[in-house]
């Protein structure tokens, strides 16, 4: 669970600023995208491979 306190005199607009930055770098998005529809295994594997190769 992702939590932002907002700070004494922070405006609303700067604390989705941050909540949206957590949950970028915590990956939850990214997850959140994944599971949005089923993929089948062989799938998946496909794209991991792709990722594999893509990245140096």
């Amino acid at each position: 669970m992702i939590y932002v306190s907002v700070h004494q005199n922070e405006s609303i607009d700067q604390a989705m600023k941050r909540f949206n930055m957590k949950i970028q770098q915590s990956g939850l998005l990214r997850e959140l995208k994944d599971h949005a529809y089923y993929e089948k295994p062989s799938e998946k594997r496909r794209r991991a491979s792709r990722r594999r190769v893509s990245r140096p």
